[in-house]
């Protein structure tokens, strides 16, 4: 029985170790981040969002129709559903990130093509096919979440982002700390807290239309960890020689591809992600950063992971499989 629950880990641990696997980067040479077949498993019941299908909207006091958790699959007949038409006006001003209204064929260039790379903007969802509904826009492959049209997201259908959690054990007189329960080690991650809706974070963000994923992961842990937008030229120098290290595919494994139960998310748009762990296990790379919250974050520190985490959208969830992996308490 003990070798059956230690098999994932055995089999995660050689896959780190032998993978030559390659995820491009702006700062050198293109790399690719070995992926543990295990962590990225199904191996329990399919997910139910529920942070989806919170009231009030984020940014607003708008609440969605309200939707049983028996009833979010579309393949339940629901002729009563009358989810709630709302986009925020900081997408309906028209920003470059953001899509025109579909619905308003005079403000369309070019029809969109969902389920393809349409131009340099990836419209693919990394949970297949996703399907239309009655006005030709993407539908929720997650199901009903008692809103539709945008809300806060600028893309109809997937919006894509990337989550980086750098990791390190947890240390004392420099040998590691051991949770007096668990037996096991203590692991820490860079969490920051959203200016927005005050909740702790991986600090992840947004993938730009046509930009690599290795760029974003140092992007946005630069730009909401380290201030690096208002860093002077000497400071982004040494950071990026930093990035070099903390952010080598010999650090990292990918963790997570899928769908994430964010409250921003809608019938006609939601949150994808990547989330990729890169873990300094002597500590000494990651201790030289200069921690400065920036951009989206307010705030910016070190967390001990465990179990009592409570995180924004699917983030506890991202850093359970990291404890998985390394085999750490949670």
């Amino acid at each position: 029985m003990w070798l059956r629950m230690l098999y994932p880990t055995i089999l995660c641990f050689l896959w780190i170790k032998h993978s030559t696997s390659l995820l491009q980067s702006s700062w050198c040479l293109p790399e690719r981040y070995p992926v543990c077949p295990v962590m990225l498993c199904d191996t329990g019941s399919p997910m139910i969002h529920i942070k989806a299908r919170s009231s009030p909207y984020p940014g607003s006091q708008v609440k969605r129709f309200p939707v049983h958790s028996d009833k979010v699959s579309w393949s339940r007949e629901w002729a009563e559903y009358d989810p709630v038409d709302y986009t925020a006006e900081v997408v309906k001003a028209g920003p470059e990130w953001a899509d025109p209204d579909f619905r308003d064929s005079s403000r369309l260039k070019h029809v969109p093509r969902f389920n393809a790379l349409d131009g340099v903007i990836n419209r693919r969802s990394y949970l297949g096919v996703y399907d239309l509904d009655k006005d030709n826009l993407p539908r929720n492959p997650m199901g009903r979440t008692g809103m539709i049209s945008r809300g806060l997201l600028g893309k109809w259908g997937p919006n894509h982002a990337a989550d980086p959690i750098v990791t390190r054990w947890k240390r004392d007189g420099g040998g590691k700390v051991i949770h007096k329960l668990s037996g096991k080690p203590i692991l820490q991650f860079i969490a920051i807290e959203r200016k927005d809706s005050k909740q702790w974070a991986i600090p992840g963000g947004m993938v730009d239309a046509g930009e690599q994923l290795s760029a974003t992961l140092k992007r946005e842990f630069g730009e909401e960890a380290l201030n690096s937008l208002k860093l002077p030229g000497p400071e982004k120098v040494l950071m990026r020689k930093q990035f070099r290290t903390i952010f080598s595919k010999e650090n990292a494994v990918k963790i997570y591809v899928g769908y994430v139960d964010d409250p921003r998310n809608t019938d006609n748009a939601w949150m994808e992600t990547q989330a990729v762990n890169f873990h300094d296990d002597a500590g000494d790379s990651v201790g030289d950063l200069n921690l400065h919250a920036g951009d989206d974050a307010g705030d910016v520190q070190w967390f001990d992971i465990d179990q009592n985490l409570q995180l924004y959208a699917s983030h506890t969830h991202f850093l359970k499989s990291v404890v998985e992996l390394r085999d750490a308490h949670w």
